[in-house]
């Protein structure tokens, strides 16, 4: 029951987005519509969850001084992965997201997550905390990308359902930082509801 605490702590208590503030940079980038976001959210969920796999197995075997080069070589065989991946079988969402894939390597969400949780506990629970905070950082990717796409276009998930064009301002980038405002407002009060 303890490893299921870590689950759902990336939802909610300790989403990267909206209350950690990590990984900004393709949350902001990628953000302009919600299959954008989706897509990116899975991308890094797929990484962190297998790295941390991977961490968690292999880190009695690590020498303290190259840990962090090691842990950012096994990273970055996995977005290798996802890269190739999405490139073949998904080309118009890689070509969306763009430089924002490779980036995921130094994503701080990522790279925490291998140094502070996987490195200090067994593969289920590693597993485990991986998938939930990659799940909620997909989700807020996803929010956030569905409130922009939203207001900005009067669309969601490439579905138009109010005429006109929206408020242009949203699916640029000072749209992403005024969306991103207004959810973590709205998240830091469900948090202090729920404590």
């Amino acid at each position: 029951m303890e490893k299921w605490k870590n689950f759902s702590k990336g939802f909610f208590k300790e989403n990267a987005v909206f209350v950690l503030l990590l990984g900004l940079c393709p949350t902001l980038g990628v953000t302009t519509s919600a299959f954008n976001g989706l897509g990116m959210g899975l991308a890094t969920t797929f990484v962190l969850v297998m790295s941390n796999i991977v961490v968690s197995i292999i880190k009695r075997f690590i020498p303290d001084k190259v840990r962090i080069p090691s842990y950012i070589v096994i990273i970055a065989s996995f977005v290798t992965m996802v890269e190739l991946v999405m490139q073949a079988f998904l080309p118009d969402l890689f070509a969306a997201l763009g430089i924002f894939i490779p980036l995921i390597v130094v994503n701080c969400l990522v790279l925490g997550r291998a140094e502070a949780f996987a490195s200090r506990n067994n593969v289920i629970t590693a597993a485990i905390d991986g998938m939930g905070m990659g799940l909620g950082f997909s989700i807020a990717l996803t929010v956030l990308g569905a409130v922009r796409e939203i207001l900005g276009s009067g669309s969601i998930f490439g579905w138009k359902f109010l005429p006109g064009d929206g408020m242009i301002v949203f699916v640029l980038a000072p749209g992403a930082f005024f969306a991103l405002g207004y959810l973590i407002v709205i998240v830091n009060k469900i948090n202090k509801k729920k404590a």
